[in-house]
């Protein structure tokens, strides 16, 4: 019997990631020992105070039962305190939050919410490619807007508003911008809100970097009247070493609150009580465990310049987030060619900048997500190759 995909997969392809690291496993059978510097997981682990949270509640035999759709109090309270602390953001634990099991699950849901057929949605070019993927899935139509060096990756605002706007409900922006690692300013945010206010729009802003290498984290919900206009996620997996567990959280209005609950309570029965228990721990940590997170990513980060500048790349020193994000030299076409000639003749992947759209291809992205010795390596096979460059 043949059986056909549904039309929404139509134009909606693996995750790059996911079939690249099929790849890279099929080298490393070949015995090519290939160095990874694309992924954006965390190598660290977590806080030792966090694991042993997990370890004595997972042991608690009344723990195992269904959770809140609307998850853990405990784990409420300690995202809005957290918010409190880091953005100087007031949030109602009981209605401005919910849990996410990884904010990645939350684009999803926040587009199944609020799409149907042939709505647009604004996203960044280059961006996140889930956010595409995302819309393509809820039926919407995604609108690119281009972001430039030349512009510090921010959205031409008189460009946008040159389009026809009426059929556009929601608009993904996310700062520290993934993948250039620009950082954003308040009056960037403040322009944001005043476009969502005048057209309105729902701003998704997606912040899960604004720990990384940044010394001073926003929200956008700190602009006044930003609640009105703006769903954030955030997520603990790059600023507390969690990726695996998956916990990530939505913020805005108790409305915008209820309505994406309506969508994910009919996609999940919620997440594990020891894992909520846990990272309520996790965001309980203070500016040591953020400032020795950080001492690493810079020593790492320094040691990605230097294989950048091997390669004849540019960049900016200036970034914020776990990834370094370069100008490919003239002599290759795009940055899919530098990487294939990176990955099998010196045996180091690193990502080509044009998965994030078109924007992206003069472009790669080097990840901070392995030890300096790795990197190390990577330098001195990339050396051998120096030639060809």
């Amino acid at each position: 019997m043949e059986m056909r995909t549904s039309k929404r997969l139509k134009g909606i392809g693996e995750y790059y990631f996911s079939h690249k690291l099929r790849e890279i496993e099929e080298l490393n059978k070949a015995g090519k020992n290939i160095i990874n510097l694309g992924i954006g997981s965390p190598d660290l682990p977590p806080h030792p105070d966090v694991i042993k949270t997990l370890q004595e509640e997972a042991a608690k035999p009344t723990v195992h039962a269904y959770q809140s759709y609307k998850g853990s109090p405990v784990l409420r309270k300690a995202m809005s305190d957290w918010y409190k602390k880091w953005y100087d953001v007031e949030l109602n634990p009981d209605t401005e939050i919910l849990p996410l099991i990884g904010s990645k699950e939350g684009i999803l849901h926040i587009c199944m919410t609020y799409l149907d057929r042939g709505d647009e949605v604004l996203v960044p070019n280059p961006g996140y490619p889930t956010y595409t993927s995302a819309v393509k899935l809820a039926g919407g139509k995604c609108v690119e807007y281009k972001l430039t060096a030349k512009n510090y990756y921010q959205p031409d605002f008189d460009k946008l508003e040159e389009r026809k706007l009426k059929k556009v409900k929601l608009m993904f922006v996310n700062y520290p911008q993934m993948p250039t690692g620009h950082l954003p300013t308040v009056k960037l945010f403040e322009k944001l809100v005043r476009f969502a206010r005048k057209n309105k729009i729902l701003l998704v802003h997606d912040n899960p970097y604004s720990f990384i290498l940044n010394d001073s984290p926003k929200s956008l919900l700190t602009v006044k009247g930003a609640k009105d206009f703006v769903i954030e996620l955030n997520s603990l997996s790059k600023s507390h070493n969690m990726a695996g567990w998956r916990v990530g959280m939505v913020c805005g209005a108790k409305e915008r609150i209820e309505e994406v609950l309506r969508f994910k309570s009919n996609m999940d029965s919620g997440m594990f009580l020891p894992v909520q228990l846990a990272a309520a721990r996790a965001l309980s940590l203070g500016n040591d465990w953020h400032d020795s997170m950080n001492e690493v990513y810079r020593n790492r980060r320094e040691k990605v310049f230097e294989l950048l500048d091997l390669l004849g790349c540019k960049f900016s020193k200036v970034q914020a987030g776990m990834f370094v994000w370069a100008a490919i030299p003239g002599e290759f076409t795009n940055g899919f060619e530098l990487s294939d000639e990176v990955l099998y003749k010196a045996n180091v992947f690193i990502t080509p900048g044009g998965i994030f759209g078109t924007a992206g291809d003069k472009y790669i992205r080097v990840s901070l997500c392995s030890t300096e010795e790795k990197i190390k390596e990577a330098i001195e096979r990339i050396k051998n190759l120096k030639p060809n460059f």
